[in-house]
């Protein structure tokens, strides 16, 4: 069971969650100085989440901490269209994705629950560098695959995790992370559509607040 929330949690959720709104809007109206402010807020809204939950104090905290604060680097490298900065974001999160699973491989873990996951998720894996490959080139050749691994392995973690205790916000949170990352592969490498803000960002931002939540459940 989780310890008590901090009354700041709801607050900062409902903040994060209005930054990736006024985001996806900015988007619509092509303004960047709009998305770019709302996106830092959200974005540094989710770590303040995990802050002021006392993360520090423990150690899945840390990891977790260190993993946000990966995914806030990403957020920002990723609001520049330039190759160079998407190859930097690709490797913030690819960072962000290996502190997730160094959170979440310090805590007890169902290793039937990792293995079935595991088969689940190398399938989706499979699928989703099928899709993509063709749309790829140079360095993202390798820098994909390598990222898609470690979604692989993080949220078979997650799953192990939530399945051992029995409290499955770190599988909500990795799930709906995983997700998302379809709508920001689609739009970089397939097709550049509002659409994939309208659905993705909302969801990566739910991924974020509970993952910064999760820090009350795991110790």
């Amino acid at each position: 069971m989780p310890l008590t929330t901090s009354t700041m949690t709801i607050p900062l959720a409902a903040a994060c969650l209005t930054g990736a709104a006024v985001s996806v809007f900015g988007e619509w109206r092509r303004s960047d100085p709009i998305r770019s402010a709302a996106k830092v807020a959200a974005s540094s809204a989710f770590i303040a989440i995990a802050a002021v939950n006392e993360a520090a104090t423990s150690f899945y905290g840390r990891a977790m901490l260190i993993a946000l604060v990966f995914s806030w680097v990403g957020d920002i490298l990723l609001l520049s269209s330039r190759s160079s900065f998407l190859t930097a974001g690709i490797a913030a999160f690819l960072l962000a994705h290996f502190a997730f699973a160094g959170a979440f491989v310090s805590q007890p873990s169902n290793l039937a629950a990792m293995a079935s996951a595991f088969a689940i998720m190398t399938i989706f894996g499979v699928l989703m560098l099928r899709w993509l490959w063709p749309h790829l080139d140079g360095l993202y050749k390798i820098a994909v695959p390598v990222y898609v691994a470690a979604i692989v392995f993080m949220t078979s973690m997650a799953a192990a995790v939530s399945s051992a205790s029995g409290e499955y916000i770190a599988i909500a949170a990795a799930a709906a992370f995983t997700v998302s990352d379809i709508s920001v592969a689609r739009d970089r490498f397939v097709r550049r559509s509002i659409v994939n803000k309208l659905w993705g960002l909302p969801l990566y931002y739910a991924a974020q607040i509970m993952f910064a939540v999760s820090v009350l459940y795991y110790r």
